[in-house]
């Protein structure tokens, strides 16, 4: 390691820390040449998750990206943004655990889907009318219908009682 003051590439390590829950190691370093303190930081180098879109186009998957359209999908709904997060952590953990590094962005939206239902029918809606691309109503008929008829079944013309 290169002294940032004078250059010198002889030191010592003085401490060492883990940070971020393990994933980094923090280390104080003492140079020889000029005696003064440093820190540098060690961590694993990654493959880094690709994401192969409809066209064919590859990029690096975004998981900032990715909670955005969730939040956007989420807006005025009872989600808690740590919600939101835990779904983002499960769908990079799902990509992280694969052996290949690319995913199709059909895969992707799967995955975030199936959580999605679970979390919020309205923000599931929402999210499928852009990552399907529904073209018209009848799409969007279909999308409900079989969401419906996955649902515990209300007594006809009854309303849920509105949260206050």
């Amino acid at each position: 390691m290169r002294c940032p003051f004078c250059g010198g590439s002889d030191d010592r390590v003085v401490d060492s820390r883990e940070s971020r829950e393990g994933a980094v190691i923090r280390r104080r370093r003492e140079c020889a040449s000029c005696q003064r303190r440093f820190t540098s930081y060690e961590k694993v180098e990654e493959i880094p998750m690709m994401v192969v879109k409809r066209d064919g186009r590859r990029e690096e998957f975004d998981r900032t990206k990715l909670l955005r359209g969730l939040r956007r999908a989420c807006e005025k709904r009872p989600v808690e943004m740590r919600m939101l997060e835990a779904l983002c952590d499960g769908v990079e953990g799902a990509f992280g655990n694969r052996e290949e590094k690319e995913m199709s962005t059909a895969d992707v939206g799967g995955l975030v889907m199936e959580r999605l239902k679970e979390l919020d029918q309205v923000a599931y809606v929402r999210f499928a009318s852009v990552y399907r691309r529904f073209e018209d109503l009848g799409d969007f008929v279909d999308e409900l219908k079989e969401l419906i008829g996955r649902a515990p079944a209300r007594p006809s013309g009854t309303r849920p009682e509105p949260e206050t």
